[in-house]
């Protein structure tokens, strides 16, 4: 059997998607709220776990995956209980997992299928069949060729000149269609695929990418089973490049109702000047969003506050950070 990557055409449908989504993350970066707070990042993560473990069947709520979350004690099946714990633990280990080592994707595998499958971390050695509606919907590849399809598919990841929302796409599909464990290819398909997203940039890491596939599953298994009927992802790529748009426009609209401190803006300033002096009018085009006043206000306050150094008068002002007998690191952590 082959071990190739199943192919996909670069339709201008799919290359839009891909330039619109790199302008919407370009928007979130001009608002300097591209990493959201802890607590926009606990909501998505929460909202990551219940939808891609409801693609599965589970039936937790967010209120009680919140509970699980909290170390709080939830009544519901075992099963489903350990399933949320799973995924949770997985999820808090998304930058420690090497995205292109097939050895920590199968370490990834036994920390979400954990008490739940004999065998965590181990590819299948028994034929498989994936049923939807009591009915078959795919016949993977015999197990046999499991482990050189993996492999082949792992050395896509690594050499593969595909932009990387394309890579993480097809490296979705793929290992959906090859299914190389008995049990967990689904979730370990979406969570391999946050992985290779958080890489090309961070703000994937607090997009609930999972929740939209969930609510357009019927759509998702759909996209999947016509690239296995036809050998040709190009229709899933462009169902989850959907999702991932929008997303993208569900996570600004979730965004813009959070306010940046002035200890924040100054965060941000710190870290783009370091040393260099510079102006008001430089503060303020750095942080598109503020008025005059506002800056003023700010750097009065770094000035307060001997964050900064001031000298100069009215138009000739210009201010320095004091990287001398402070550390920085608690700006904006009130």
């Amino acid at each position: 059997m082959s071990a190739r990557i199943t192919p996909c055409r670069m339709t201008s449908r799919i290359i839009q998607a891909v330039a619109n989504i790199a302008k919407n993350i370009g928007r979130l970066e001009g608002t300097h709220l591209i990493q959201p707070d802890l607590r926009l990042r606990r909501k998505t993560r929460i909202q990551t776990v219940q939808a891609s473990l409801g693609i599965e069947g589970n039936t937790l709520t967010q209120g009680q995956i919140t509970a699980l979350l909290d170390n709080k004690r939830v009544i519901g099946p075992q099963k489903e209980i350990t399933e949320v714990k799973n995924a949770l633990a997985a999820y808090q280990q998304l930058a420690e997992f090497k995205i292109f080592s097939m050895n920590s994707f199968l370490k990834a595998h036994a920390v979400m299928m954990n008490g739940l499958v004999g065998h965590l971390g181990s590819f299948r050695h028994s034929p498989i069949g994936v049923l939807r509606e009591n009915k078959i919907f795919h016949t993977a590849p015999d197990w046999e060729y499991v482990e050189s399809m993996m492999q082949a598919l792992f050395r896509y990841l690594g050499e593969s000149e595909d932009h990387p929302l394309i890579k993480s796409s097809r490296f979705h599909f793929q290992l959906e269609h090859i299914h190389p464990f008995l049990d967990g290819n689904g979730r370990m398909g979406r969570l391999w695929q946050t992985c290779l997203l958080m890489q090309y940039h961070p703000v994937f890491e607090s997009l609930p990418v999972e929740r939209l596939i969930y609510k357009n599953r019927h759509e998702y298994y759909r996209a999947l089973a016509k690239g296995d009927d036809t050998g040709d992802c190009t229709e899933f790529i462009t169902f989850i490049l959907d999702q991932i748009a929008l997303s993208l426009t569900s996570l600004t609209e979730d965004m813009r109702g959070i306010t940046l401190t002035a200890e924040k803006r100054l965060e941000i300033a710190r870290k783009a000047f370091a040393e260099k002096r510079f102006s008001r009018k430089d503060y303020q085009k750095l942080l598109k969003t503020i008025s005059t006043a506002t800056a003023s206000r700010d750097l009065n306050k770094g000035v307060s506050l001997d964050l900064l150094a001031r000298t100069g008068d009215k138009r000739t002002t210009v201010y320095r950070f004091r990287f001398d007998n402070h550390d920085l690191g608690y700006i904006g952590a009130s």
